[in-house]
């Protein structure tokens, strides 16, 4: 048992030291930016507070696939990896929250976009 755990905190230091030489993942549209590595969600600049592990998870999967739409159903299977049962009102209120706390019109949104009875992306906002 002792060599077994001796082996493992090796390795464990070796991914630590591996993950410090690694590059950060950002992901970008516009002017959002998520930095995966640190958890942290900004817009124009601005730290994105108070945004809920699950709000967290909808906004980056939907920033990773930028420009595809998704439907209520497939956002809720990827995020809650459950069957989408009346799951409609549950991912719309989620979307929602986030709305509000990254735009800065949320009837207006300029990121996160319903495409009526399809579902929901985020742009694909090229900066300049």
């Amino acid at each position: 048992m002792a060599r077994v755990k001796s082996q493992l905190r090796t390795l464990y230091k070796i991914g630590d030291n591996d993950a410090g030489n690694s590059f950060q993942m950002f992901h970008r549209t516009g002017g959002l930016e998520i930095n995966d590595d640190m958890k942290q969600v900004t817009v124009d600049g601005r730290v994105v507070e108070k945004l809920t592990p699950i709000q967290y998870n909808i906004l980056l999967f939907l920033t990773k696939n930028k420009g595809r739409v998704f439907s209520i159903e497939q956002i809720y299977e990827r995020i809650w990896n459950e069957d989408a049962i009346n799951a409609d009102n549950t991912v719309a209120v989620h979307i929602r929250h986030i709305r509000e706390k990254i735009e800065i019109n949320p009837k207006e949104p300029r990121y996160l976009r319903w495409y009526g009875g399809i579902g929901y992306k985020v742009e694909d906002i090229k900066v300049e």
